[in-house]
């Protein structure tokens, strides 16, 4: 393993960027984001990237780093952070992974790299084709037969996945389940500590969701997106599908009111925090720090620092 790093994350609104300004303060850190919507120039308001008033003087990586039109996975965010987080180690400092992309943080801590296969290649047109015609059905189908475990891990709507699976099998001769077995033998890149930040009530988190995107829309996401799409954004481009912009966009289109787009994005905003921590909840690493009504940094750096102590991080 190249080092220890800490991971903080958590579902969105939960403070990971807050915790992650003073763990980094503290240990002599800097941060890395790991939120695959941060990532675009442009995205500041409905993201919650943070502002440099936010950042506090600590250095942040992997904010506002693509152009909008570009289309990220995780392979080329892992590309893109390993180096970053490897330098962080070289220089004697402490790298702190924060962001509520749960896929991008567990691919940079295991290190396992990502089965083979050219999304966007001949075999994805062929297959995106296919799709288009036929549906997600047959495509499905086809999986079944060459990798039964994975076609029946997929929801029929998952259509993504079952492109990428199929495309795996087809340029490599292996099927994306043999690729995932192989790679979680694997030891890690990282030794990684993992502090994990929620609310003890579900309706706490909800009503402090519910107050951020109202603190975006008076910040302005309505203006941010229309100058995303004055500069000649596509309204189907990745980035304007981030929770926030897809449903603002409506309003700028006439289809939904301001009041409608709003109530939108907070129930997205509520669902995507559920799925958020279903994902998390798989990892039994994850040291949890439960907020009450309020979010209580100074407790919660206190038992941070117990968590990394314990760990051998000082």
């Amino acid at each position: 393993m190249a080092g220890k790093i800490v991971c903080v994350v958590g579902p969105t609104a939960c403070g990971k960027t807050t915790l992650a300004v003073l763990l980094a303060k503290k240990y002599g850190g800097e941060v890395v984001s790991a939120d695959s919507m941060q990532i675009y120039r442009g995205l500041t308001i409905g993201t919650a990237a943070p502002t440099e008033a936010q950042m506090k003087g600590v250095p942040h990586h992997m904010v506002a780093v693509a152009d909008p039109e570009e289309q990220w996975s995780a392979a080329r965010y892992v590309q893109e952070a390993v180096p970053i987080v490897d330098g962080i180690l070289a220089r004697g400092k402490l790298p702190i992974l924060a962001g509520g992309t749960g896929l991008w943080t567990d691919a940079v801590v295991r290190g396992h790299g990502f089965a083979a296969g050219c999304a966007g290649g001949a075999v994805r047109r062929e297959l995106e084709d296919r799709l288009a015609a036929e549906g997600a059905g047959p495509l499905l189908e086809e999986l079944r037969q060459v990798d039964p475990r994975a076609a029946e891990r997929l929801h029929p709507a998952d259509e993504k996945r079952i492109l990428r699976a199929l495309e795996v099998w087809r340029e490599t001769g292996k099927t994306i389940t043999a690729h995932n077995e192989e790679t979680r033998a694997l030891p890690p890149r990282y030794g990684a500590v993992w502090i994990g930040l929620q609310f003890r009530d579900r309706e706490d988190m909800r009503r402090l969701i519910d107050r951020r995107v109202d603190r975006m829309a008076e910040e302005g996401l309505l203006e941010e997106a229309r100058a995303l799409l004055s500069r000649g954004l596509p309204p189907n481009a990745t980035a304007l599908q981030a929770i926030g912009y897809k449903e603002f966009l409506a309003v700028l289109e006439g289809t939904k009111t301001e009041a409608e787009a709003l109530a939108e994005v907070k129930l997205r905003s509520r669902q995507y925090a559920k799925r958020q921590l279903t994902w998390l909840r798989r990892n039994p690493d994850i040291h949890w720090i439960f907020w009450e009504k309020d979010r209580d940094f100074a407790r919660a750096l206190q038992v941070s620092t117990e968590i990394l102590s314990a760990a051998g991080v000082s």
